[in-house]
């Protein structure tokens, strides 16, 4: 039995606003919108939403996660990076050099992302939300591959990528070692939940014998569980809606 990827949890000082942005970024709709929380539906197949979490944490330093969305011309690209800089984006430069194609931004709460030039091959036919961008070793790809129950289509100089059963939707993809130390709980992270039959219980503890382990962040009265992969990375187990 596998987990399900629910949604791609963002901690947000202000979810609204941050979902906007995200929302335009990606070409999805608001599903569900209150101010300690909103929800993101995808318009393009994708099998899992998004959720913008009210959260009181300063960001620091660079994410070991970040979105890479594609683009299909270079006036699409061009045309995107000028709507986010007008919903509250910015430049940035995190080391990459002047011949690379991609243009790094952040959002409007300094989270990094990445508008891919068109000709990239990788990311070809993944649609507008090409990848979740992980820095990770060759381990916690694998963790992940067995966790969602998703296969490897990437696994090459310890960079790891996987992608759902069906081939369709981003990938998720980890770029090897070395790791930029963790400051603090990740500002993006996933939320699954266990497949029927299994149980949220029974699920953690397949999860504990794959690597993970529960860690405590001082979350109290919620039906969730908080673990972290093998490389240290916060995710929520949720429980199926048949054991509410």
């Amino acid at each position: 039995m596998t987990s399900r990827l629910v949604a791609l949890g963002f901690d947000a000082h202000d979810p609204p606003v941050l979902a906007r942005f995200w929302a335009a970024a990606l070409r999805w709709e608001v599903e569900e919108a209150a101010q300690n929380e909103v929800r993101l539906a995808p318009t393009d197949g994708t099998r899992f939403g998004i959720h913008f979490l009210a959260a009181s944490t300063p960001k620091t330093g660079q994410n070991r996660l970040h979105l890479d969305l594609t683009t299909e011309s270079l006036e699409d690209q061009q045309e995107s990076v000028a709507t986010l800089l007008e919903l509250g984006g910015r430049h940035i430069d995190i080391g990459q050099g002047p011949e690379e194609r991609h243009v790094v931004l952040a959002d409007p709460e300094g989270n990094e992302l990445c508008l891919i030039e068109p000709e990239n091959r990788f990311l070809a036919d993944c649609g507008r939300f090409g990848s979740i961008t992980c820095e990770g070793t060759q381990q916690v790809g694998y963790f992940w591959s067995a966790a969602l129950g998703w296969p490897l289509v990437w696994d090459q100089n310890e960079e790891t990528a996987i992608r759902g059963p069906d081939g369709t939707g981003p990938l998720i993809t980890w770029g090897g070692g070395p790791l930029t130390p963790k400051r603090g709980k990740n500002r993006l992270h996933l939320h699954i939940a266990p497949e029927e039959p299994m149980g949220q219980e029974a699920e953690v503890k397949r999860l504990i014998s794959l690597g993970a382990r529960r860690i405590d962040i001082g979350q109290s009265g919620v039906d969730w569980v908080i673990m972290v992969d093998p490389d240290g990375n916060e995710f929520c187990v949720l429980r199926r809606a048949s054991e509410d």
